[in-house]
């Protein structure tokens, strides 16, 4: 096994068995980041293909790897796991659930699939503890497939949706909210029932238009060999996406379909009228509509960098009951607002008050004023990173 540098100032982890399920570009990715952030975390992974396994093990992501029925995952799994990160294509999930369930696992599991109300109903139905679901999405990727595209800086400014519920515990979404953005994440949190849809429209939807692009310029490319040539900048930058795996991509349509179709729908109108200007020789109308895409396009958020160091806690005294977590961090990522960590300082059996630290961004009057509509009483007070970084 190759040897991992160790960080003497790496900070605790807030699982310190994790188990990883599935190593193909995501789940290798994750123990790469995992260990690179957590260097005293043991790690453990599971594949079906042994020659990924021994490239996992090889490059030292994992403690150990093996197939998933291998005795000595079960074994890793029952000896003290509290985390099992489930990193397989969602068909392949049941199947990980089913074994989680055997071993009657009392930890927390996520995942990692782009879509969620299949593996929701699955869990609810296949876990022995479904509660301790936390649904989980990073919104990353390469055009290279598999453990030959790992690599540990790959969230790092990705976003990381969480899906909690009324029935996730609090302890379950700060963990994993500390452990992935300890990864360089954004950790956002998001309705279940709202997740495969806003996918649709800014991941799946535009997946299947670049391939469409590429299918439009490989037809005239048989009749006009130098056009490919010609096909640098923007288109290159445009159909990137257009070289993932194929059968992911054809599983993520199918477990979303109503979803991907409605938004494919939707795009056929929008291109539609484009094409309806130019039948009616409709200068204004053209202009407008590429008017209202160039200015959606620079209102687009830039690159994660706070303009300053000033951070702002938030500070929600409440009800120490599930769903309350889910329910304040669902606010604040509606408003745009960035969560740097979260904590609980519990005051009695029944209260507690909730900690938020936010980055400078989003727009603060718009989470003040939804969580007073919601019913929460909340102060804000300024905080310097500096200050932060005593508060741990």
């Amino acid at each position: 096994m190759a040897s991992t540098c160790e960080r003497p100032d790496a900070p605790a982890a807030p699982f310190s068995r994790i188990a990883v399920a599935g190593l193909g570009l995501i789940g290798a990715s994750l123990a790469a980041a995992l260990r690179q952030a957590y260097p005293d975390a043991a790690l453990f992974g599971a594949d079906v293909d042994a020659a990924t396994c021994q490239t996992a093990r090889e490059r030292g992501w994992v403690d150990g790897a093996c197939a998933p029925d291998d005795p000595a995952f079960e074994a890793f799994v029952r000896d003290g796991c509290d985390l099992a990160v489930v990193a397989t294509p969602a068909g392949a999930a049941e199947s990980i659930f089913a074994l989680l369930a055997q071993w009657d696992f009392r930890g927390v599991v996520t995942d990692t699939a782009s879509t969620k109300a299949r593996l929701a109903a699955a869990a609810e139905r296949i876990l022995s503890h479904p509660h301790n679901y936390v649904p989980g999405h990073p919104m990353a990727g390469s055009e290279v497939s598999g453990i030959a595209g790992a690599r540990a800086d790959l969230f790092k400014g990705a976003y990381w949706i969480l899906c909690p519920d009324d029935a996730t515990p609090p302890e379950h979404f700060t963990r994993l909210h500390e452990l992935f953005t300890g990864l360089g994440a954004r950790v956002i949190a998001l309705r279940r029932e709202d997740h495969d849809q806003s996918v649709a429209i800014v991941s799946h939807v535009p997946h299947f238009v670049a391939s469409s692009l590429m299918q439009l310029a490989s037809r005239h490319a048989d009749a006009d060999r130098s056009l490919m040539r010609l096909a640098a900048g923007g288109f290159k930058d445009s159909t990137r996406i257009a070289a993932g795996s194929p059968e992911l991509w054809c599983g993520i349509a199918f477990d979303n379909a109503e979803a991907v179709r409605a938004g494919l729908s939707e795009m056929r109108q929008i291109i539609g009228t484009f094409s309806d200007a130019l039948e009616a020789g409709d200068r204004a109308a053209f202009t407008r509509l590429l008017a209202e895409a160039a200015d959606a396009r620079r209102a687009l958020p830039a690159a994660w960098v706070p303009s300053t160091e000033d951070l702002l806690e938030v500070r929600i005294p409440m009800e120490d009951r599930r769903g309350v977590v889910a329910e304040v961090t669902t606010i604040a990522s509606a408003a745009g607002c960035n969560i740097q960590s979260i904590e609980i300082d519990h005051i009695t059996e029944g209260s507690a008050v909730l900690s938020l630290i936010l980055t400078d961004e989003g727009d603060v009057g718009a989470l003040s004023a939804a969580l007073i509509k919601a019913g929460f009483s909340v102060s804000f007070s300024p905080l310097s990173a500096k200050e932060h970084s005593h508060v741990e």
